[in-house]
């Protein structure tokens, strides 16, 4: 990769949450910026909850394109901003904003990451031939149960550790959605297309994530939301009984394509050798 002088036209954008120091979305968007040469700058922004209302406009008054949103944030930042698209409606926060014009414009593009990392992971993978099973009720749960209702899946079948948290996602978003009890989670898998963990279960520092695979179908996909480690013991199990898996870095770096095109010009690629920079350690 290439140095990028900044100058005084440089386009910059950057990370709103608390805290940010954890995220490699700067180390993302910075591999664009140089592979594509563009007068940028992509920065961590460690706002705390109560600075947020003001921190964002001044942040526009100062010539930013515009932010991610992480953690604490992505739901506040909904009632701030003078535009909501449907989708950040529908999953209930944002994860992009856009400055335009002296206006705040909010959207998400957690679900779009998730179907085009499914679609590159698992390309021969049809939403709408058998039903999916969702572990987790969160903000991750939020955008794939939109990303798979809107892709056509028959059936839905959440399952969280609180009901009531799954039930209130259910109701939120709609459509053809059953809330399983968490300890139905394994039997809940028969018939199912794919499975998906959107938990933190099976992290690194985190308790494991235990479930049978023994009543999936070999054919089905398997997808984790967690990429650290990049194969979870979900993904070896799964691979093992002859599972297609898909891992969770690249919803990461494909929910970014949007933001990054609407902030800098260029649609980005993900890349194995994007992948490759985002797994290192230094």
């Amino acid at each position: 990769m290439t140095s990028r002088p900044l100058t005084g036209k440089a386009k910059t954008a950057g990370l709103a949450g608390w805290p940010v120091s954890h995220s490699r979305s700067p180390r993302l968007h910075g591999y664009w910026l140089d592979e594509h040469g563009i007068d940028g700058a992509y920065v961590p922004l460690p706002i705390e909850p109560e600075n947020l209302a003001v921190a964002l406009r001044g942040l526009m008054a100062a010539g930013f394109s515009g932010v991610n949103v992480t953690i604490p944030h992505k739901e506040a930042v909904l009632p701030l901003c003078d535009e909501v698209d449907d989708i950040a409606r529908r999953i209930g926060a944002a994860n992009f904003l856009l400055f335009r014009d002296g206006r705040i414009l909010a959207s998400n593009t957690d679900a779009f990451g998730f179907m085009e990392n499914l679609k590159a992971g698992a390309p021969g993978y049809d939403a709408a031939r058998a039903p999916a099973v969702l572990l987790g009720a969160g903000g991750g749960a939020r955008a794939v149960a939109v990303g798979l209702l809107d892709a056509g899946v028959p059936a839905l079948r959440i399952c969280n550790r609180s009901q009531a948290r799954a039930e209130s996602l259910a109701a939120d978003i709609g459509g053809v959605i059953e809330v399983v009890p968490w300890e139905d989670r394994s039997e809940t898998l028969s018939g199912a297309g794919l499975l998906v963990n959107s938990t933190s279960l099976g992290m690194d520092g985190q308790p494991p994530l235990n479930i049978s695979l023994d009543t999936l179908d070999p054919g089905a996909v398997v997808c984790d939301l967690v990429y650290n480690p990049l194969e979870t013991p979900l993904l070896a199990a799964a691979k093992a009984k002859g599972c297609t898996v898909v891992d969770g870095l690249g919803m990461l770096l494909h929910q970014a394509r949007a933001c990054f095109a609407a902030w800098y010009g260029p649609d980005p690629a993900v890349t194995p050798a994007l992948r490759r920079a985002m797994m290192a350690t230094d």
